[in-house]
């Protein structure tokens, strides 16, 4: 294989996922692009991404000994954490005995456990952020809520696509939400972070790209959630140039603070001018899918151009996006997609279907994307396309 320019070669360049969802897949995709040889991990045979990974293994990556054992065996170039459900520590580790763990170890263990990524932005860099207090102990818990007051949101320190969280309005919804946030935890039970509920006009995921030549924002994403669980996004979040300032100052200062190269999605709440930091993933964020159809560079591809060190130019807009996650509720091996023709007759609309190899409770299995002038009408176009496609559950 040739060198693709100099010094880089992607030649025997190997990268290990530690992840293998609809995320990981895309970011596998694009670094073979590269010609970069993948290994993809998770915790179930089939996952999208090692369904076009080089190679896989499928093993709890909480099991530090098992993950350490794969990243020994295979040698890789980068390790590419994916998902929040990892031995950080054993990261800790390899990256101390020469592996390149994206963006840095420190990062990763961090911002998978929500406790380390607050008291960084809040305590050390100072970022205006909603009330909290962490607790360990359901009495902790409830101290913790009479403390901060009703409304309030509860998470656990660990989990993803608002697995475990909850809104406790009032004290009768004070146990369930403990009973909620101990089922959710990515690591099981443990401690949680009780928010003060935050009055916003909007919240965007602002992605912020670490490079060779510097940092690149990307247009704001808005985004709607359901339990904390992403249901739509579109790009741009119309937002004042004070406001949009304000987003890029905290972004940068809170991936500066964390290092190393790639993708960040940074949470942000959104009242008027005011600027709130609520979380940040040092990977490509969920919300984000809409940039497979709104730039010429998906944060899938600007992350894998990133940890490559390779250069990130400016990123063409295409214009006004959306995209609308297809949820399927269920508890089968079996299921498929129909009217799929009737979805792709419209202009302006593609699809991507994740290759999810089980549907356990409600799971996103794909997602549809569509663009148009102004946000509005993008917005509708993923809408429509979403409610004329048929999943048949069997």
């Amino acid at each position: 294989m040739a060198n693709i320019g100099n010094p880089f070669t992607s030649h025997g360049k190997k990268a290990v996922l530690c992840g293998s969802g609809e995320l990981g897949k895309e970011v596998a995709i694009e670094l073979e692009r590269y010609g970069v040889h993948v290994v993809a991990i998770d915790k179930y045979a089939g996952a999208p991404a090692m369904q076009v990974a080089q190679s896989s293994h499928v093993l709890s990556m909480l099991d530090g000994e098992a993950l350490s054992k794969v990243i020994e065996d295979e040698k890789p170039d980068l390790i590419i954490p994916e998902v929040e459900a990892i031995a950080t520590p054993k990261l800790i580790e390899l990256e101390k005995k020469g592996y390149n763990v994206i963006p840095t170890a420190n990062a990763t263990f961090l911002t998978m456990n929500r406790e380390g990524i607050r008291r960084l932005a809040a305590e050390e860099l100072g970022l205006p952020t909603s009330k909290y207090e962490f607790a360990q102990t359901e009495e902790e818990f409830k101290a913790a809520v009479g403390r901060i007051g009703c409304p309030c949101v509860v998470k656990p320190v660990m989990s993803s696509s608002g697995h475990g969280q909850s809104v406790v309005h009032d004290e009768s919804e004070i146990d369930q939400a403990w009973k909620i946030s101990q089922e959710g935890g990515r690591a099981g039970g443990g401690k949680v972070i009780v928010e003060g509920f935050v009055k916003f006009d909007y919240e965007i995921t602002l992605l912020t790209v670490r490079h060779s030549a510097g940092t690149t924002f990307l247009k704001p994403v808005g985004h709607h959630q359901v339990d904390g669980d992403y249901r739509e996004s579109w790009q741009p979040q119309a937002m004042s140039e004070a406001a949009e300032k304000k987003a890029q100052e905290i972004a940068g200062k809170i991936t500066a603070a964390l290092g190393g190269y790639g993708i960040f999605g940074v949470e942000l709440f959104v009242k008027g001018e005011e600027v709130i930091f609520s979380e940040v993933s040092p990977r490509p964020h969920d919300t984000g899918m809409v940039t497979m159809i709104s730039q010429d560079l998906s944060e899938f591809a600007l992350h894998a151009r990133a940890v490559l060190g390779l250069p990130v130019p400016d990123v063409r807009f295409y214009g006004p996006s959306a995209s609308k996650a297809i949820v399927v509720e269920g508890n089968t091996t079996e299921y498929e997609f129909q009217d799929v023709e009737k979805v792709l007759e419209e202009p302006g609309v593609q699809v991507r279907f994740f290759g999810k190899p089980e549907i356990k409770g409600h799971r996103r299995v794909g997602v549809s994307l569509g663009t148009d002038a102004p946000v509005e009408k993008a917005l509708a176009k993923a809408e429509r396309a979403y409610s004329k496609l048929k999943v048949k559950v069997y």
